[in-house]
């Protein structure tokens, strides 16, 4: 397993997933009207400038699953095949339930979100869109997360 790269949250899995398939999904699927095609560029270039390394847990993974299959086909099939693909190439970190359930932030974030808690680091910080999420992730300690959406701001249209 590589030293370094991201634990990527459930919603940022989704748009990787969705923008390796085609550009068009973005514009679409209705769990990411929130992001456009820069974003899904921002967040390749952020995931290679990091080593490349996308890792999850088994529960982002699901989130992202479910997520990603609210739509008609022909996508759902197309975009479950590329998760399929994501899923073969990224570092899967399982986090038993039982020990996520006892993080802090369990009943107010939820299982998925609380599995990455426990395993995030600054040698593998977790990126997020979610300001709860990062909150929560930076009282582990320093560089243990990054706002996805602060680069956002800060990117060019």
């Amino acid at each position: 397993m590589p030293d370094t790269g991201y634990l990527v949250d459930s919603s940022l899995l989704v748009l990787l997933v969705a923008g390796r398939l085609t550009p068009r999904v973005i514009q679409q699927h209705r769990r990411l009207r929130d992001f456009s095609v820069a974003d899904f560029d921002l967040l390749q270039r952020m995931i290679r400038d990091a080593g490349g390394t996308v890792f999850c847990t088994p529960n982002t993974l699901t989130e992202a699953s479910n997520h990603l299959r609210q739509c008609s086909e022909p996508w759902r099939t197309q975009l479950t095949g590329m998760l399929a693909n994501l899923i073969e190439e990224s570092y899967e970190i399982v986090v038993l339930s039982s020990e996520a359930v006892s993080h802090r932030s369990f009943g107010m974030l939820g299982l998925a979100d609380a599995s990455s808690l426990q395993v995030c680091s600054p040698q593998r910080p977790l990126l997020t869109v979610d300001l709860l999420l990062f909150n929560e992730a930076l009282q582990t300690g320093p560089g243990t997360a990054v706002f996805f959406s602060a680069f956002r701001e800060e990117s060019p249209s």
